[in-house]
């Protein structure tokens, strides 16, 4: 079967004519501008403030070429990951008809997401060891089953999902299947996005948040063929990249080597703190980790969480989470952030 996105899309999608901002009509450098309605005299912050972002954001992309190996009009970047789940969602799902496909423990954006679009969820849920139940999705997946979320390494579990089982559904669905790798820097699985070529139904979402510690930015990026990519271009909204973000986004991506350095540092601290944590009394399970945190097993969730409170420390509660029963997500912090963590739960357990 050859995977053709224009069968995706909805109709309306299908036949959309975007809007046309000033600066898709015009590409390249003038030296008098007056097409955009801009503010001629400029902005109490700087100069180039008042002139409106680059909407393709192509400086950036041509950048992130070099470093993820994926061509530039393979890129889509968008306002955080959210807003790329969102103009997928919206783009290929008739609301109130069309469904998608979740595996939770997950994300919970892809569910927010369908539901403000008015999107059916089917959940399939994990595994106990955290993979993919394949013959479950398999029965699952119907004819408006029009796209499935994989998230790997898995948000808040921390393992990856077994390449063989992805490669599975690759191979037999031919909706869009959406691999979210937001923590794929902190792993030593390699990218998906090595496999557009292959699998033209693929997209491949990762982000400036994790490991290029850009959160404050909001900087998504999904990976696809072209044809995708044109139509989430399509959907998106004109300038949904700011120049200030951009201009901050092109100084990081200078800086591949710190990046480099700080991974290094959190792998090594997450291993610490993951051997730390099994020798406190009250801790049950540390869960294997390929990313920036660690799923952590205690006695009772939600006391512990409150306890870290009262000192000033903040997990992430995931005891009513499916599968994740009386867990705690707990990010790898700097050194003497993850000390105070282990000092205070041995102090909790006396």
């Amino acid at each position: 079967m050859n995977f053709d996105i224009n069968n995706l899309l909805r109709d309306n999608i299908r036949n959309l004519v975007p809007y046309s901002s000033a600066r898709d009509e015009f590409k390249g450098e003038a030296s008098v501008y007056l097409d955009a309605n801009e503010n001629s005299l400029g902005s109490p912050l700087t100069k180039w403030y008042h002139r409106y972002p680059d909407p393709l954001q192509w400086a950036i992309k041509e950048k992130l070429s070099a470093i993820k190996a994926v061509k530039p009009e393979q890129i889509f970047l968008g306002n955080g990951s959210d807003e790329c789940i969102d103009v997928l969602i919206r783009a290929v799902c008739e609301p109130g008809i069309d469904n998608i496909l979740i595996c939770p423990p997950t994300y919970g954006m892809y569910s927010v997401s369908a539901n403000i679009n008015n999107v059916k969820i089917k959940s399939v849920p994990l595994t106990p060891d955290f993979q993919l139940d394949i013959p479950a999705i398999d029965a699952a997946i119907d004819d408006h089953t029009k796209m499935i979320f994989l998230c790997s390494p898995n948000n808040p579990t921390g393992n990856s999902l077994n390449r063989a089982d992805v490669e599975v559904l690759l191979n037999n669905y031919f909706g869009l299947i959406v691999i979210d790798e937001a923590y794929i820097n902190f792993s030593r699985q390699p990218s998906y996005a090595r496999d557009l070529v292959e699998f033209p139904q693929l997209v491949v979402m990762q982000t400036l948040s994790k490991a290029w510690g850009l959160a404050a930015l909001r900087v998504g990026m999904a990976f696809a063929s072209k044809a995708i990519i044109d139509v989430m271009n399509k959907v998106k909204p004109p300038y949904n990249i700011n120049q200030a973000s951009q201009d901050l986004v092109l100084k990081a991506l200078e800086e591949v080597g710190q990046v480099n350095d700080m991974i290094r540092i959190l792998v090594e601290e997450r291993d610490k703190l993951a051997a730390e944590l099994t020798t406190v009394p009250g801790v049950e399970k540390v869960y294997p980790s390929d990313a920036n945190f660690l799923l952590v097993k205690v006695k009772d969730g939600r006391a512990v969480y409150d306890y870290l409170l009262t000192q000033g420390i903040v997990v992430r509660d995931r005891s009513n989470v499916t599968l994740c029963e009386g867990c705690l997500r707990v990010t790898v912090g700097t050194p003497a952030e993850n000390q105070t963590l282990v000092a205070a739960l041995k102090n909790y357990s006396k």
